[in-house]
């Protein structure tokens, strides 16, 4: 029943107010909807997933890289908290490119902070931050409910991503800055994108199942888009995705879109049991030549 209420939700506003306890916006309606269709999207498709390391983020020590937990900014009077690193030896007269490190949606854990590591040793600034208030899930189950939670207010997400941009260009001094991330993180590196078209350098985005393919949207980005997803993907299909490629040529945009044969969602997962060592491998070099190439 509660899938069947999801999809009429989808198909029409008229009943929206019907989930709610309290009288809500049309605005705010839409969004909750919206978060619980694409938490359940993402729930079946990690159905049977969980949080292990895969064998790209085991044993980060014998990287030349510091790194600490800082606060990025506030919302709200809430600090936010994210996971800094960064190469050992910092020239201040010549401070490193920034990365927005976007979580999966397990949230900020430990292998997002060995990613986070791993580019901080490529030579970058790298910024993880927290869409769920310092919470983590081990569980499909605990992650669709801090996704839905996240998704419902999708203004604080911005408003997150925006406050990471701005402690790399201004604490840290980064001269470009980039986005990058995951899954849910994925999707939400094309948002950082959109939200900071003509500031964000450069966007790389690993199997976003919610990027839109809006032209009026995807018009206003000035910065090039990489994009990996899998040949056997659902979410976002291999059709959506050829979409998500066509619109951004169309509208004269730098695009490098990669689809990987026998590879499923999170095949590049830095935690989770779907990890496709050759498909992740060969991503993981476009992704540091792509970055190179514009930070």
């Amino acid at each position: 029943m509660r899938k069947f209420l999801i999809v009429i939700f989808c198909t029409t506003l008229l009943f929206v107010g019907l989930a709610h306890f309290k009288p809500t916006t049309a605005s705010e309606s839409t969004n909750s909807d919206r978060a619980h269709l694409q938490s359940e999207i993402m729930t079946d498709l990690h159905r049977g997933d969980s949080p292990i390391a895969s064998p790209a983020v085991l044993s980060m020590d014998h990287l030349d890289v510091t790194a600490e937990d800082v606060t990025y900014g506030e919302i709200d009077g809430t600090p936010l908290t994210g996971y800094l690193a960064q190469p050992t030896k910092v020239n201040a007269d010549s401070p490193f490119p920034g990365v927005i490190v976007i979580q999966e949606w397990w949230g900020l854990n430990e292998n997002i902070e060995a990613m986070t590591q791993r580019l901080a040793a490529e030579g970058y600034t790298a910024l993880a931050v927290d869409l769920y208030d310092d919470q983590v899930a081990d569980t499909p189950e605990q992650a669709r409910e801090l996704v839905q939670a996240a998704l419902a207010n999708p203004d604080r997400l911005t408003q997150n991503v925006v406050a990471a941009y701005n402690y790399l260009t201004t604490t840290m001094a980064a001269p470009t800055v980039a986005s990058l991330g995951w899954c849910f993180g994925g999707t939400w590196s094309l948002n950082t994108a959109l939200a900071l078209p003509d500031q964000l350098d450069a966007a790389v985005i690993y199997y976003g199942g919610g990027i839109t393919t809006d032209q009026d949207r995807l018009v206003t980005l000035n910065m090039p888009i990489q994009g990996h997803f899998g040949l056997l993907d659902t979410n976002p299909s291999p059709e959506i995705v050829l979409e998500f490629e066509r619109v951004l040529n169309s509208a004269g945009k730098t695009a490098q879109i990669y689809l990987y044969a026998n590879a499923g969602h999170a095949f590049a997962n830095p935690s989770g049991t779907r990890y496709n060592e050759a498909a992740a491998e060969l991503a993981w070099d476009r992704t540091v030549d792509f970055l190179k190439q514009n930070l």
